[in-house]
Protein backbone atom coordinates (compact mmCIF):
# COMPACT_ATOMS: atom_id res chain seq x y z
CA UNK A 1 0.00 0.00 0.00
CA UNK A 2 1.40 3.34 -0.77
CA UNK A 3 0.67 6.47 2.15
CA UNK A 4 0.44 9.70 1.31
CA UNK A 5 -0.63 13.03 3.19
CA UNK A 6 -3.81 14.71 2.69
CA UNK A 7 -3.96 18.50 4.10
CA UNK A 8 -6.98 20.32 4.38
CA UNK A 9 -5.25 23.71 2.67
CA UNK A 10 -8.10 26.14 3.38
CA UNK A 11 -7.73 25.60 7.28
CA UNK A 12 -4.86 27.48 7.69
CA UNK A 13 -2.18 26.70 5.42
CA UNK A 14 0.45 28.98 5.11
CA UNK A 15 3.96 29.20 2.83
CA UNK A 16 5.69 28.54 6.22
CA UNK A 17 3.44 25.28 6.83
CA UNK A 18 3.45 24.33 3.31
CA UNK A 19 7.37 24.02 3.82
CA UNK A 20 7.37 21.93 6.88
CA UNK A 21 4.64 19.74 4.89
CA UNK A 22 6.37 19.41 2.32
CA UNK A 23 10.41 18.56 4.12
CA UNK A 24 8.13 15.98 6.27
CA UNK A 25 6.57 14.12 3.29
CA UNK A 26 9.76 14.35 1.36
CA UNK A 27 12.27 12.96 4.44
CA UNK A 28 10.15 10.54 6.11
CA UNK A 29 9.18 8.55 3.23
CA UNK A 30 5.70 9.26 2.61
CA UNK A 31 5.03 8.62 -1.12
CA UNK A 32 3.00 11.38 -1.82
CA UNK A 33 1.47 15.43 -0.76
CA UNK A 34 -1.87 16.39 -1.59
CA UNK A 35 -3.79 19.23 -0.61
CA UNK A 36 -7.65 20.29 -0.82
CA UNK A 37 -8.51 23.26 -3.68
CA UNK A 38 -10.82 25.21 -1.83
CA UNK A 39 -11.41 29.18 -1.37
CA UNK A 40 -12.28 29.72 2.47
CA UNK A 41 -12.50 27.85 5.43
CA UNK A 42 -15.34 24.81 5.46
CA UNK A 43 -16.53 25.71 8.62
CA UNK A 44 -17.44 29.13 7.78
CA UNK A 45 -13.88 31.03 9.26
CA UNK A 46 -12.92 32.98 6.20
CA UNK A 47 -10.04 34.28 8.54
CA UNK A 48 -8.00 31.44 8.50
CA UNK A 49 -5.22 31.24 5.85
CA UNK A 50 -5.99 29.36 2.76
CA UNK A 51 -2.63 29.42 0.51
CA UNK A 52 -3.98 29.03 -3.41
CA UNK A 53 -3.79 25.72 -4.73
CA UNK A 54 -1.75 25.85 -8.13
CA UNK A 55 0.90 28.65 -6.42
CA UNK A 56 1.81 26.01 -3.61
CA UNK A 57 2.50 23.09 -6.39
CA UNK A 58 4.86 24.98 -8.21
CA UNK A 59 6.62 25.50 -4.62
CA UNK A 60 6.58 21.28 -3.92
CA UNK A 61 7.65 20.88 -7.51
CA UNK A 62 10.36 22.98 -7.20
CA UNK A 63 11.46 22.11 -3.99
CA UNK A 64 11.31 18.19 -3.83
CA UNK A 65 12.68 15.72 -5.72
CA UNK A 66 10.68 12.65 -5.13
CA UNK A 67 7.39 12.63 -4.07
CA UNK A 68 4.16 13.02 -5.95
CA UNK A 69 2.08 15.48 -5.05
CA UNK A 70 -1.37 17.65 -6.91
CA UNK A 71 -4.71 18.51 -5.54
CA UNK A 72 -7.67 16.75 -3.97
CA UNK A 73 -9.45 18.03 -6.04
CA UNK A 74 -9.77 20.89 -7.86
CA UNK A 75 -13.36 21.48 -8.75
CA UNK A 76 -14.41 21.64 -12.07
CA UNK A 77 -16.25 24.82 -11.45
CA UNK A 78 -13.63 26.67 -10.41
CA UNK A 79 -11.49 26.05 -13.61
CA UNK A 80 -12.05 26.46 -17.55
CA UNK A 81 -10.54 22.79 -17.79
CA UNK A 82 -8.36 23.46 -20.83
CA UNK A 83 -6.65 26.14 -18.66
CA UNK A 84 -6.34 23.53 -16.01
CA UNK A 85 -4.44 21.22 -18.42
CA UNK A 86 -2.61 24.17 -19.56
CA UNK A 87 -1.30 24.76 -15.26
CA UNK A 88 -0.95 20.90 -14.59
CA UNK A 89 1.42 20.21 -17.61
CA UNK A 90 3.45 23.24 -16.68
CA UNK A 91 3.77 21.80 -13.37
CA UNK A 92 4.19 18.56 -14.26
CA UNK A 93 6.87 19.49 -16.47
CA UNK A 94 8.14 21.29 -13.87
CA UNK A 95 8.15 18.15 -11.58
CA UNK A 96 9.48 15.98 -13.92
CA UNK A 97 6.22 13.98 -14.20
CA UNK A 98 5.12 13.61 -10.25
CA UNK A 99 2.12 15.82 -10.78
CA UNK A 100 -1.19 13.68 -9.84
CA UNK A 101 -4.12 15.96 -11.18
CA UNK A 102 -7.37 15.49 -9.30
CA UNK A 103 -10.69 16.96 -10.29
CA UNK A 104 -13.97 16.95 -9.18
CA UNK A 105 -17.41 17.99 -9.37
CA UNK A 106 -17.24 20.64 -6.93
CA UNK A 107 -19.55 20.52 -3.98
CA UNK A 108 -19.31 23.57 -1.57
CA UNK A 109 -21.67 26.02 -2.05
CA UNK A 110 -20.95 28.43 0.22
CA UNK A 111 -17.72 29.20 -1.02
CA UNK A 112 -19.27 29.95 -4.52
CA UNK A 113 -21.82 32.36 -3.34
CA UNK A 114 -18.75 33.91 -1.51
CA UNK A 115 -16.73 34.78 -4.54
CA UNK A 116 -19.39 35.09 -6.75
CA UNK A 117 -17.95 31.57 -8.29
CA UNK A 118 -21.24 29.64 -10.76
CA UNK A 119 -22.79 26.75 -8.83
CA UNK A 120 -25.07 25.28 -11.14
CA UNK A 121 -27.54 22.02 -10.15
CA UNK A 122 -25.98 18.90 -9.61
CA UNK A 123 -26.18 17.64 -13.16
CA UNK A 124 -25.08 19.84 -14.86
CA UNK A 125 -21.80 19.98 -12.67
CA UNK A 126 -21.40 16.18 -13.17
CA UNK A 127 -21.81 17.03 -17.05
CA UNK A 128 -19.21 19.31 -16.32
CA UNK A 129 -17.02 17.13 -15.00
CA UNK A 130 -17.17 14.69 -17.38
CA UNK A 131 -16.80 17.11 -20.24
CA UNK A 132 -13.76 18.51 -18.74
CA UNK A 133 -12.54 15.15 -18.31
CA UNK A 134 -12.40 14.64 -21.47
CA UNK A 135 -10.80 18.34 -22.63
CA UNK A 136 -7.72 17.31 -20.77
CA UNK A 137 -7.01 13.76 -21.80
CA UNK A 138 -7.98 15.35 -25.77
CA UNK A 139 -5.21 17.87 -25.40
CA UNK A 140 -2.86 16.21 -23.88
CA UNK A 141 -1.81 14.30 -27.33
CA UNK A 142 -0.71 17.55 -28.28
CA UNK A 143 -2.93 16.79 -31.97
CA UNK A 144 -5.55 18.61 -32.63
CA UNK A 145 -8.83 18.31 -31.62
CA UNK A 146 -12.18 19.37 -32.00
CA UNK A 147 -15.23 18.06 -29.26
CA UNK A 148 -19.02 18.89 -29.76
CA UNK A 149 -19.58 19.53 -26.10
CA UNK A 150 -22.27 21.74 -24.54
CA UNK A 151 -20.21 23.24 -21.51
CA UNK A 152 -16.22 22.57 -23.02
CA UNK A 153 -16.16 22.14 -26.59
CA UNK A 154 -12.90 22.58 -28.63
CA UNK A 155 -12.08 23.98 -31.82
CA UNK A 156 -8.78 22.31 -33.46
CA UNK A 157 -7.48 22.90 -30.15
CA UNK A 158 -3.58 21.63 -29.67
CA UNK A 159 -1.49 22.11 -26.24
CA UNK A 160 2.06 22.37 -25.87
CA UNK A 161 4.13 21.30 -24.40
CA UNK A 162 2.67 18.30 -23.42
CA UNK A 163 2.73 16.29 -20.09
CA UNK A 164 6.07 14.87 -19.30
CA UNK A 165 4.76 10.70 -19.34
CA UNK A 166 2.98 11.83 -22.56
CA UNK A 167 -0.38 12.29 -20.45
CA UNK A 168 -1.51 13.55 -16.87
CA UNK A 169 -1.98 11.45 -14.28
CA UNK A 170 -5.47 11.69 -13.97
CA UNK A 171 -7.20 11.57 -10.36
CA UNK A 172 -10.87 11.33 -10.12
CA UNK A 173 -12.50 11.73 -6.52
CA UNK A 174 -15.86 10.99 -5.69
CA UNK A 175 -18.20 8.21 -4.62
CA UNK A 176 -21.34 9.15 -6.79
CA UNK A 177 -21.85 5.83 -8.71
CA UNK A 178 -23.88 6.64 -11.74
CA UNK A 179 -21.60 9.92 -13.09
CA UNK A 180 -18.78 9.97 -11.04
CA UNK A 181 -17.81 6.21 -11.20
CA UNK A 182 -18.46 6.20 -14.65
CA UNK A 183 -16.25 8.99 -15.01
CA UNK A 184 -13.20 7.93 -13.68
CA UNK A 185 -13.76 4.46 -15.80
CA UNK A 186 -13.24 6.00 -18.63
CA UNK A 187 -11.08 8.78 -18.08
CA UNK A 188 -8.91 8.32 -14.62
CA UNK A 189 -5.62 6.86 -13.86
CA UNK A 190 -7.31 6.63 -9.83
CA UNK A 191 -10.27 6.78 -8.66
CA UNK A 192 -10.05 8.56 -4.63
CA UNK A 193 -13.22 8.20 -2.09
CA UNK A 194 -13.58 9.50 1.51
CA UNK A 195 -15.79 8.84 3.97
CA UNK A 196 -16.89 4.68 3.88
CA UNK A 197 -16.20 1.69 5.96
CA UNK A 198 -14.20 -1.36 4.21
CA UNK A 199 -17.41 -3.01 3.14
CA UNK A 200 -18.81 0.41 1.07
CA UNK A 201 -15.30 0.69 -0.58
CA UNK A 202 -15.91 -2.69 -1.92
CA UNK A 203 -19.29 -2.22 -3.09
CA UNK A 204 -18.17 1.12 -4.78
CA UNK A 205 -15.10 -0.68 -6.26
CA UNK A 206 -17.97 -3.57 -7.85
CA UNK A 207 -19.10 -0.52 -9.26
CA UNK A 208 -16.44 0.66 -10.44
CA UNK A 209 -15.71 -2.48 -12.63
CA UNK A 210 -19.23 -2.34 -13.95
CA UNK A 211 -18.46 1.08 -15.67
CA UNK A 212 -14.94 -0.49 -16.99
CA UNK A 213 -17.06 -3.45 -18.55
CA UNK A 214 -19.65 -0.81 -20.05
CA UNK A 215 -16.50 1.35 -21.74
CA UNK A 216 -13.99 -1.70 -22.31
CA UNK A 217 -11.48 -0.91 -19.71
CA UNK A 218 -9.62 -3.16 -17.28
CA UNK A 219 -10.85 -1.63 -13.93
CA UNK A 220 -6.96 -3.25 -12.72
CA UNK A 221 -5.82 -0.10 -14.41
CA UNK A 222 -7.29 1.91 -12.45
CA UNK A 223 -5.46 2.78 -9.10
CA UNK A 224 -8.24 3.11 -5.49
CA UNK A 225 -7.02 5.51 -3.19
CA UNK A 226 -8.76 6.15 0.38
CA UNK A 227 -8.60 9.75 1.52
CA UNK A 228 -9.04 9.15 5.71
CA UNK A 229 -8.50 11.17 8.97
CA UNK A 230 -5.60 10.08 11.10
CA UNK A 231 -4.90 10.46 14.76
CA UNK A 232 -2.49 8.57 15.92
CA UNK A 233 -0.79 8.12 19.26
CA UNK A 234 1.19 6.42 21.66
CA UNK A 235 -1.08 6.31 24.23
CA UNK A 236 -4.74 6.98 24.91
CA UNK A 237 -4.17 10.22 26.00
CA UNK A 238 -1.82 11.13 22.59
CA UNK A 239 -4.66 10.16 20.93
CA UNK A 240 -7.28 12.05 22.87
CA UNK A 241 -5.31 15.23 22.35
CA UNK A 242 -4.44 14.77 18.63
CA UNK A 243 -8.37 13.84 17.82
CA UNK A 244 -9.30 17.51 20.14
CA UNK A 245 -7.10 19.09 17.73
CA UNK A 246 -9.02 18.03 14.61
CA UNK A 247 -12.13 18.82 15.95
CA UNK A 248 -10.66 22.37 16.73
CA UNK A 249 -10.77 22.69 13.12
CA UNK A 250 -13.67 20.68 11.87
CA UNK A 251 -16.16 20.12 14.99
CA UNK A 252 -18.38 17.72 13.57
CA UNK A 253 -15.81 14.76 13.82
CA UNK A 254 -16.25 12.34 16.37
CA UNK A 255 -15.42 13.23 20.10
CA UNK A 256 -13.33 10.03 20.83
CA UNK A 257 -10.87 7.35 20.16
CA UNK A 258 -13.93 4.90 19.56
CA UNK A 259 -16.48 7.22 17.78
CA UNK A 260 -13.25 7.59 15.79
CA UNK A 261 -12.83 3.91 15.01
CA UNK A 262 -17.04 3.15 14.64
CA UNK A 263 -16.08 5.67 11.39
CA UNK A 264 -13.68 3.84 9.99
CA UNK A 265 -11.49 6.69 10.74
CA UNK A 266 -7.72 5.40 11.75
CA UNK A 267 -7.24 6.47 15.33
CA UNK A 268 -5.50 4.65 18.18
CA UNK A 269 -1.83 2.96 18.45
CA UNK A 270 0.27 2.49 15.75
CA UNK A 271 -0.08 -1.26 15.78
CA UNK A 272 -4.29 -0.94 15.66
CA UNK A 273 -3.57 1.40 12.93
CA UNK A 274 -1.47 -1.08 10.90
CA UNK A 275 -3.81 -3.43 11.41
CA UNK A 276 -6.92 -1.09 10.08
CA UNK A 277 -4.95 0.10 7.09
CA UNK A 278 -4.25 -3.64 6.42
CA UNK A 279 -8.28 -3.82 6.63
CA UNK A 280 -8.45 -1.48 3.97
CA UNK A 281 -5.43 -3.16 1.53
CA UNK A 282 -7.97 -6.54 1.73
CA UNK A 283 -11.47 -4.22 1.06
CA UNK A 284 -9.09 -2.75 -2.22
CA UNK A 285 -7.40 0.12 -1.09
CA UNK A 286 -4.20 0.91 -2.88
CA UNK A 287 -2.89 3.95 -1.88
CA UNK A 288 -4.07 6.07 1.57
CA UNK A 289 -4.12 9.69 2.19
CA UNK A 290 -3.86 10.49 5.60
CA UNK A 291 -5.98 13.60 6.49
CA UNK A 292 -3.54 15.95 8.44
CA UNK A 293 -5.94 18.21 10.21
CA UNK A 294 -3.93 19.64 12.46
CA UNK A 295 -0.89 21.07 9.75
CA UNK A 296 1.35 21.90 12.82
CA UNK A 297 1.81 17.99 13.91
CA UNK A 298 4.66 16.85 12.11
CA UNK A 299 5.41 15.23 14.95
CA UNK A 300 2.22 12.38 14.28
CA UNK A 301 3.77 12.25 10.47
CA UNK A 302 6.93 10.93 11.75
CA UNK A 303 5.54 8.83 14.37
CA UNK A 304 3.97 6.85 11.40
CA UNK A 305 7.21 6.68 9.39
CA UNK A 306 8.78 5.19 12.03
CA UNK A 307 6.36 2.65 14.11
CA UNK A 308 3.63 2.04 11.03
CA UNK A 309 5.22 2.21 7.21
CA UNK A 310 7.71 -0.68 8.64
CA UNK A 311 4.73 -2.69 9.51
CA UNK A 312 3.02 -1.95 6.16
Amino acid sequence: MLVGIMIEAQEGLTWERWQRLTRAAEDLGFESLCRSDHLTGLSGDARRPSLETWASLGAVATSTRRIRFGPMVSPMTFYHPAILAKMATAIDQLAGGRLDLGIGAGWNEYEHRMFGVPFPPLRERMDRLEEGARVIRALGAGKPVSLAQRHFPLHEAQSHPTPTHGRLRLVVGGRGEKRTLRVAAEFADEWNATRLDPAGYQAKRAVLAGHCAAVGRDPATIRCSLMVPLAIGRDGADVARRIAAARAHFPTLPADEAAWQAASFLAGSPERIAADLRGWAMAGVERVLLQMLDQDDIAALDLFARAVMPAL
